[in-house]
């Protein structure tokens, strides 16, 4: 895009948070205020609720949200999902990517200004404690330059203490969602000394948090996260976006300052008055007039400031607005576009996949395999086989008297050890188990036989594994 008075476009090839030496740039936004950021809190304050509370809800007994790597154990809504679950977990996750590629092709970036856990933490939690100790950009950059005085030592001992506080939150929030809220609650009711190293490991998310929200910060979403790159691929002329309207703020002369009781349009001059607020209100330090670019998080900061502007100086709001290129150089509205469709079908077939195998999803399943390594015996008359099985319990409720029956076919099923089996509650039971079969009824050297497995006489699960007899038994 070209403007008659931008006269460097180092920021194509620059971002904001890195000066011309090389060093960190801190960014110092102004404090946000109009109809959207008030919007974004309401919205940012249900979610908060929600990330923070989500492992320490229950549906009939399972987590609500749960990520458990180290036990490959995880719940999504309070669906369990184990090993044997795995294609559902990645079928849910590839929805989530075609959802969001979706998301983004015709909304922009808007999932980083309104959605993003980052984004969240960082502009209404960190962010406005920040405001409230340092006070707006002009104190913040003020108390930056300023000597190491008992004012400024007060206010960071007091910041990076109410961060360190609220990092430790996230951190326990967090262990939760990745080993369980129920084993959290234990590890804190032991006390740190029986638990240290699971202290160590929450004492290393703090400091990672602590770092993030008291550093890193807005770099997250330019440097670290992939999503800002992703998108260049997926936007396009049609893509809504935090957008300014070039057309109008420029004019044919270009941007000027406000001057009462003149007629900028006869003038020739655009609606722009380059007070530069949507610049200093920016939490990622860029200049939403030089066009759509990687570290915009379309968090709308800069259409509120733009509007409160406009407002008072007697011009149009919507300068700066949700809108696509082409609505501003070709005037059209937002219309679905064949990529849109395309994933939009992709999306629902996904989703229609997924829900049909939730509904085919065994809460039971069971297998029983040949002992590696072991061969058939003879008994007499008849062909005995010995087994390894395990039983996966998905439910909330144990199984208390497991036993096994052959379907179909006159034989023994014997237990190595207790006769009846028992599966806790969300939990795997694994043994040994002989099988004899006589020797007239088998029809090969191996043959695939049935097998019920049954809880207080009542089927759970049916599995099928293979008996091995001798080569010459026909003969």
């Amino acid at each position: 895009m070209a403007t008659n008075n931008v006269p460097e476009e180092d920021f194509r090839d620059s971002i904001s948070t890195i000066d011309k030496s090389g060093k960190r740039a801190f960014i110092f936004p102004k404090i946000p205020v109009g109809k959207f950021y008030d919007k974004r809190k309401l919205l940012s304050y249900a979610l908060l609720a929600f990330l923070l509370s989500a492992p320490f809800i229950k549906i009939n007994g399972n987590q609500f949200l749960m990520f458990n790597v180290l036990e490959r154990k995880f719940n999504i809504f309070s669906f369990p999902f184990w090993p044997q679950d795995f294609h559902l977990f990645v079928i849910s996750m590839i929805i989530g990517v075609v959802g969001l590629a979706l998301f983004t092709v015709a909304f922009g970036r808007i999932f980083c200004g309104w959605f993003c856990p980052q984004t969240i933490f960082m502009e209404m939690v960190f962010r406005r404690i920040e405001f409230w100790i340092d006070g707006d950009r002009a104190q913040q950059m003020r108390l930056t330059k300023q000597s190491w005085d008992s004012e400024k030592i007060r206010k960071r001992l007091t910041k990076w203490l109410v961060f360190f506080v609220i990092s430790f939150i996230i951190a326990n929030v967090f262990l939760a969602y990745l080993i369980g809220s129920d084993e959290l609650f234990k590890f804190i009711k032991e006390g740190p000394a029986q638990n240290q190293s699971t202290l160590i490991a929450l004492l290393i998310f703090t400091g990672i948090f602590y770092f993030i929200y008291a550093w890193f910060r807005e770099q997250v979403c330019i440097i670290a996260c992939p999503y800002g790159r992703m998108q260049g691929v997926l936007l396009d002329n049609k893509t809504i976006n935090v957008a300014y309207d070039y057309v109008r703020g420029e004019g044919e002369k270009g941007r000027a300052k406000f001057n009462k009781n003149e007629d900028r349009t006869a003038l020739g001059k655009g609606d722009c008055i380059d007070c530069k607020v949507c610049v200093h209100v920016c939490p990622t330090g860029i200049d939403i007039r030089n066009g759509t670019q990687l570290e915009c998080i379309n968090c709308t900061a800069c259409i509120d400031e733009c509007d409160t502007i406009m407002e008072k100086v007697g011009l149009s709001k919507g300068l700066i607005r949700y809108a696509s290129e082409d609505e501003i150089v070709k005037k059209e509205k937002f219309k679905l576009t064949t990529r849109m469709k395309g994933y939009s079908a992709v999306l629902a077939i996904l989703i229609g996949v997924f829900i049909g195998m939730l509904f085919l999803r065994n809460d039971v399943e069971a297998t029983i395999l040949h002992m590696p390594g072991q061969l058939f015996q003879h008994e007499g008359k008849n062909i005995s086989n010995i087994y390894n099985y395990k039983i996966i319990n998905k439910t909330e409720g144990a199984f208390n008297n497991v036993t096994f029956k052959l379907v179909g076919i006159s034989g023994e099923v014997k237990m190595v050890g207790n006769q009846s089996v028992v599966v806790p509650n969300q939990g795997v039971a694994q043994g040994t188990l002989f099988i004899k079969l006589p020797e007239s009824t088998l029809k090969g050297e191996k043959m695939e036989i049935e097998i019920e497995v049954l809880n207080d006489k009542k089927v759970i699960e049916t599995a099928t594994t293979n008996f091995n007899g001798p080569r010459n038994f026909n003969q």
